[in-house]
């Protein structure tokens, strides 16, 4: 991590190429987060975010692309920016890790920096190093006091337990003669919780010479098991080595999340499946397809309203509860027994004679008396149809609300609800109807039976050789009334029932069966565009649908492999 320490010639030794810019002072002046790949075989090449269409092959390319870069977001200046390059680099020589090379820590400003520039390359080493998955290559020259470094000292504050810190020594062979760092290779002197391991890198003039990586990493074999200090050691040093002990680290720390990613990853795809479930199925390209889904989805809805119906869902029992309290309580509202008091009953019958009194008895008195009772039924009757109608129409718009892909169309939503509420009128009116001949019935065509069966006056010592105006007295009247009384009561109780049943039938059972008939013969007549036009979805509604679709897709991979990964510990 500090300035000329050897950090760009670790991650050049890791990934075995020759990549990085070179030179005093403050090189790595962008944060390079560099994806190592291992291929099974081929070339190797690299890959910029930035210049996502080109492979470079020639990494003295690479370089020069990671300096112009730098250049273009700093200017060609001494400064730093925490805009990160993005570089990937494919080989079947590397094994699979993420690295980033950072600024290094330095102490002071020099001429063209601000003053600034020290705190401003801690503040981003920290960035990055404080994040928990991080592994922190803790990079210190061996020819320097390990009690100064800053690597040391800033891995210690963010990593205090070193669960994720590894120690690497550089410029072990440029120590003064007759020093060696075998205490701190040995942990004696410094240590942490994982071993340290010592590099050499290539000299400058091996840089200058070109001297290649294979090279160069059998050169640093070879400095180990030679030297008399190291080679007890030699197993355990080199850039080779430190490749291999992060990829097995970072192994471990992955499997000991693995339960922990799978929950993650299963939760997510939960939750992307609902919001996907929730945003509907995409729109069909074809006519045929486009009118499969309007049909699929007038069904969903459809079902919907008859589960309110049914009960399933809320809402139906109203229309018992009008034929239950509602009606019976508009017919008990008429009260036929105000409406046949003896001035009423003796004012009809008296009409009912005209110019000349009734002989016998005042039929005809009766028959209107009964009718203009009968009569009054027409309204109780006309608004249990109106009731029943309204609580329809209100199923309906809670049937269009609990209709998911109705809400993902509007204009299809507009078409369904008004075909819907159209057809309930239609019903409605037949209903009407057909109520109201229930009643014009019985006003048309009295029960005779039920007049046979009364007790005549002469069973009951009457006379009926009385004089024509002793019939209107008190007793006779109030014997009409009671006789008229009866027999409306009766037919009552019996429309009670019967236009219920007209009801059902004629709006509740029809509108089960054919709501929308009328509007799936409509359907059927329109053509491609016409059909678009019902589905005529938000653009980001889709876009979204598309995006969620993607990431749903990437992250069922990530389940695959994760569990793939588990299975095998």
């Amino acid at each position: 991590m500090v300035q000329s320490s050897g950090k760009s010639s670790v991650l050049e030794s890791i990934v075995g190429k020759d990549f990085l810019p070179r030179g005093a002072g403050i090189v790595t002046r962008r944060p390079l987060v560099l994806q190592l790949h291992r291929i099974d075989e081929g070339r190797e090449y690299a890959e910029f975010m930035h210049l996502p269409k080109k492979k470079f092959t020639d990494f003295a390319a690479v370089r020069k692309e990671i300096s112009d870069e730098t250049d273009r977001e700093t200017g060609r200046s001494k400064q730093i920016s925490s805009v990160p390059i993005h570089l990937s680099i494919f080989s079947p020589n590397v094994v699979n890790l993420t690295l980033v090379d950072l600024p290094g820590l330095t102490k002071v400003a020099v001429e063209g920096q601000h003053e600034s520039i020290v705190q401003d390359i801690e503040n981003m080493v920290r960035s990055f190093i404080e994040k928990p998955n991080c592994i922190i290559l803790a990079i210190s020259p061996a020819n320097q006091d390990l009690a100064t470094s800053d690597a040391i000292k800033i891995s210690r504050e963010v990593d205090p337990k070193g669960e994720r810190t590894f120690g690497v020594l550089t410029k072990i062979d440029l120590m003064d003669q007759g020093t060696n760092a075998v205490d701190i290779l040995e942990g004696k002197s410094y240590k942490l919780q994982y071993p340290w391991i010592g590099v050499v890198n290539r000299s400058q003039a091996d840089i200058n010479k070109s001297v290649d990586m294979i090279a160069a990493r059998r050169r640093e074999r070879e400095y180990f098991s030679n030297s008399p200090e190291y080679k007890h050691l030699a197993q355990k040093m080199g850039s080779e080595h430190l490749g291999k002990m992060m990829s097995k680290h970072l192994e471990r720390v992955i499997k000991s999340r693995i339960p922990g990613l799978q929950s993650l990853i299963a939760k997510t795809i939960t939750e992307l499946e609902t919001e996907l479930s929730r945003l509907g199925k995409p729109i069909a390209t074809d006519a045929g397809g486009k009118l499969y889904m309007v049909m699929e989805i007038c069904r969903s809805f459809d079902q919907i309203f008859k589960e309110h119906l049914d009960g399933a869902r809320s809402g139906g029992d109203k229309i018992y509860g009008v034929f239950d309290n509602q009606f019976p309580a508009a017919l008990k509202r008429l009260q036929f027994d105000k409406h046949l008091s003896m001035d009423n009953v003796r004012k009809l019958i008296t009409e009912a004679d005209g110019y000349q009194p009734h002989l016998i008895a005042p039929e005809q008195g009766y028959r209107r008396l009964i009718e203009s009772r009968l009569v009054s039924i027409r309204g109780p009757a006309e608004a249990a149809v109106d009731a029943v109608h309204a609580i329809l129409k209100e199923l309906v718009q809670r049937a269009i609300g609990a209709t998911m892909e109705l809400k993902q169309y509007p204009t299809l939503r507009v078409e369904v609800s008004t075909a819907a509420i159209e057809s309930l009128e239609r019903m409605k009116e037949e209903s009407k109807k057909a109520s109201l001949q229930l009643v014009d019935m019985e006003c048309g065509y009295l029960t005779v039976e039920f007049f046979r069966k009364l007790p005549q006056d002469i069973e009951k010592g009457g006379n009926p050789t009385h004089s024509i105006f002793d019939r209107y007295n008190d007793s006779y009247l109030r014997r009409v009334g009671s006789t008229v009384l009866s027999y409306v009561n009766m037919v009552c109780s019996s429309l009670r029932n019967s236009i219920p049943k007209s009801i059902v039938y004629c709006q509740v059972r029809e509108a089960k069966r054919s709501l929308l008939d009328f509007f799936f013969t409509e359907l059927g007549k329109k053509e491609s565009k016409q059909l678009a036009t019902l589905l005529d979805e938000d653009p980001a509604v889709m876009q979204r649908r598309t995006s969620i679709g993607k990431r749903l897709e990437l992250y069922r991979q990530a389940q695959a492999e994760i569990d793939a990964v588990a299975w095998s510990k």
